[in-house]
């Protein structure tokens, strides 16, 4: 994406529907007045008293254990610099919608104007019976370093700057694993810290801790190696000083025979000829965003034997902050922590470096494009889409909080815990990841047949750069043109067809053979060689067409057209695949949970049990597409027979035996009502016998289009949850049908949607 278009998209990702990135939402009831009595007046007295009596009740009664105050004054923020807390304040909210995301975490973000070191801290101070926790964000040194501990001995709950820790901790374990895969010894490897702001300082303390020497250490700032012989060495600099060498010794003389180069500066500091006297095995961590202090193409080209890490997630091991603050505070709230401390920071550090030695998930790797990663080289510290981070870092934060004494609530049931922090974010979510990183790894044609729509052309600018699928525009061409022209789109080399007025010989051609193929294919259902070719001019057969004769390889629709005006043309030139005597849709619903897959929600009216079973086997291989374990709930008003003459309950019953019958391993259960499948507490203790007990279903199937229909609508808005589809099951070729209103992002993941179908 270019710089402008860069910019626009940014301002219109802050400023739509709601501006910013985060609300406050009610975690209990407020339906009637009773509840608004509970809790307000004249309920909340109650609470109240009781925190007065007993403190420790705060975190009984109210958000505190759950509570982080993401806290700046905009002195540092990411490379923009001082730029003041107002302008400070997208970062922040953006660091507590990360918190969220990634750990649950609730966040107030909060901007001082104020470079004072002691205003700083009194306000902070006085502000300790909100907040479980304090996340220092984006100030300059040296206050910083002053602030912080501070903070640290004047508060009783836990601090922590991630600026300098979050690297620190990052790539600590990212060091600790390279120097292990090269079988260096980190107590006697010569590292070279470029830069020496808070970041740098904070991580050559890390590896010092790790067993780094001091005297192995040469720390460079913009003025020179940090040496006893300068008497300009301000901050925490001095805790560096290295008079091994000559205080005149450059940064490229330093590195002769170096085993580590830390970089935490600027861009393009290094050279190819710089790295080519470091020592067998390089380890090079250039950390400098968004250009690192050498390319990762550069230095691979001048070392092929060094072990390279950056900031950016486009190339092999990105040091990325997302993998520590929001576990390392999930584990420190947990416990209640009074601080963070050494300890729990190298916790995280180990726990981090031996994460990346396990097998990876498939949906890990099917998020960064299947290339079945696995402990090297190239995979020196996890992935931020790990599902298994939050079970893996909190805990060992938490363990060492205990054993270090700074713990106020210990955990005594470690498996009940680690079940908890499961269910506060579900394993699938990265979803829309998974599908955008699958369709990149075979590029398909796909098909837009309402291109004269401005979300469609914008959601054609996000598929062809982030090269997610091939775009075919169908539409009037200068009404396409021009809408690209009003809104600066820009769509290099894309076709586009109007099926209505074929211009030049060979759409003439083309649009004559669809027209005949056509009538092949109906002429026995009434259609005549004339309306054959009135009908072909409709951009939806049209473009089903092109799928069936392999001009393209999927086709979306349906943005501007009523839904059957979509599905017909499907079902009349493409049909079923073989076997397949219904085609059927599923809804994805993106709950905190993990993904929600609801069936039937757009096609079939009149089923029994035979079309549930079948209905039901299309939808898991949907679910399966995605590497997610179908967990099945045929739902209705009954409960394993509760019921006993009714008929939806019965088909639902009867349903469930046949697939039991041809599935006798999948974890599939019913009728049941919905609620008990998404409750499996409930459903274990009530239902123990049933196949989906323990489990929360991630897929329901419904009696009829009604009650499906119904459902997906009223939980995706009533929830506002984030929805996809309708996705077309069972046809012999993909074409997806795009919801009415649909987003952009909802029409880029129907396009990745249908090129993974493509791609099978």
């Amino acid at each position: 994406m270019d710089k402008k278009s860069l910019k626009e998209e940014a301002l219109k990702y802050h400023s739509i529907n709601r501006p910013g990135k985060i609300e406050v939402v009610p975690t209990t009831p407020t339906t009637n007045q009773r509840d608004l009595s509970l809790a307000y007046s004249p309920g909340v007295a109650e609470p109240c008293l009781a925190i007065e009596k007993n403190p420790s009740d705060v975190y009984k009664y109210t958000a505190k254990g759950n509570l982080v105050a993401v806290i700046s004054n905009g002195t540092a923020v990411l490379g923009l610099g001082d730029i003041g807390p107002a302008a400070g304040k997208p970062v922040m909210e953006g660091k507590g919608l990360l918190f969220k995301i990634y750990a649950d975490i609730d966040c107030f973000d909060l901007e001082l104007d104020t470079t004072d070191v002691d205003e700083f801290v009194r306000t902070v101070k006085i502000l300790e019976p909100t907040f479980g926790g304090i996340n220092l964000e984006d100030i300059s040194a040296p206050a910083c370093f002053e602030i912080e501990e501070r903070l640290k001995k004047e508060l009783n709950i836990p601090v922590m700057h991630d600026d300098q820790h979050g690297t620190a901790i990052i790539s600590g374990a990212a060091l600790l694993n390279a120097l292990e895969i090269v079988n260096k010894d980190i107590s006697k490897v010569k590292i070279i810290v470029n830069g020496a702001g808070a970041s740098a300082i904070s991580c050559t303390r890390i590896y010092v801790s790790l067993g780094a020497k001091k005297e192995n250490i040469y720390m460079y700032d913009s003025k020179g190696l940090i040496h006893p012989d300068r008497d300009n060495l301000n901050g925490k600099k001095p805790e560096f000083k290295n008079g091994t060498v000559p205080a005149d010794t450059s940064l490229a003389e330093i590195l002769n025979e170096a085993d580590v180069f830390i970089g935490l500066s600027r861009g393009n500091i290094l050279n190819k000829d710089m790295i080519k006297v470091m020592a067998k095995d390089p380890v090079i961590f250039a950390m400098a965003n968004p250009t690192p202090e050498i390319s990762y193409e550069d230095a691979k080209e001048a070392r092929e034997d060094c072990i390279m890490a950056t900031g950016r997630s486009d190339y092999p091991n990105q040091v990325n902050n997302v993998l520590g603050f929001p576990f390392i505070f999930r584990g420190a709230l947990d416990v209640r922590a009074s601080e963070i401390n050494e300890e729990m920071k190298l916790g995280a550090v180990y726990a981090l470096a031996e994460l990346a030695k396990k097998p990876v998930p498939d949906i890990v790797n099917l998020a960064y494009g299947n290339t079945n990663l696995n402990f090297g080289r190239d995979y020196i510290i996890p992935k931020p889409v790990d599902p298994r981070l939050i079970t893996t870092v909190a805990p060992a934060v938490a363990l060492a909080a205990m054993n270090s004494g700074v713990a106020t609530n210990p955990i005594t049931d470690w498996e009940a815990y680690e079940a908890d922090l499961e269910k506060r974010l579900g394993n699938d979510n990265a979803l829309s990841k998974v599908i955008e990183n699958k369709a990149k790894q075979d590029l398909k044609r796909v098909i837009f047949t309402d291109a004269e729509n401005l979300s469609v052309l914008k959601a054609a600018q996000v598929v062809m750069e982030e090269r997610i699928a091939k775009p075919i525009l169908l539409g009037n061409i200068e009404r396409v043109e021009q809408i690209l022209k009003d809104y600066n789109i820009v769509l290099p080399n894309v076709k586009i067809i109007d099926p209505k007025n074929p211009v030049g010989k060979d759409e003439l051609k083309t649009f004559e053979v669809y027209a005949h193929l056509f009538y092949e294919k109906r002429r026995r259902k009434g259609v005549t060689q004339i309306e054959a070719k009135s009908i072909m001019r409709s951009r939806s057969y049209y473009g089903a067409m092109m799928v069936e004769t392999g001009a393209a390889d999927a086709m979306i629709g349906g943005l501007t057209k009523k839904y059957p005006n979509t599905v017909r043309p499907a079902i009349q030139i493409i049909g079923p695949k073989p076997g397949v005597k219904k085609v059927a849709s599923v809804h994805i619903l993106m709950t905190r949970f993990g993904p929600l897959f609801l069936g039937d929600t757009t096609i079939n009216h009149h089923l029994n049990a035979e079309d549930i079973a079948n209905i039901t086997e299309l939808v898991a291989e949907e679910v399966q597409r995605y590497n997610i374990q179908p967990k099945i709930a045929l739902v209705t008003y009954s409960n394993f027979g509760s019921v006993q003459n009714g008929e939806s309950a019965q088909m639902m019953r009867d349903a469930t035996k046949i697939i039991h019958q041809r599935h006798p391993e999948w974890i599939v259960d019913g009728e049941m009502q919905a609620h008990l499948a998404l409750d499996p507490d409930s459903l274990k203790e009530f239902y123990p016998f049933s196949k989906l007990a323990g489990h929360r279903a991630n897929t329901l199937i419904f009696p009829n289009l009604s009650s499906a229909n119904i459902a997906y609508n009223l939980l995706s808005q009533a929830s506002e949850m984030e929805i996809m589809g309708p996705v077309l099951l069972g046809l012999n070729k993909p074409v997806h049908i795009l919801q009415l209103g649909a987003t952009v992002r909802q029409i880029v993941d129907m396009v990745g949607i249908a090129a993974i179908h493509a791609q099978d």
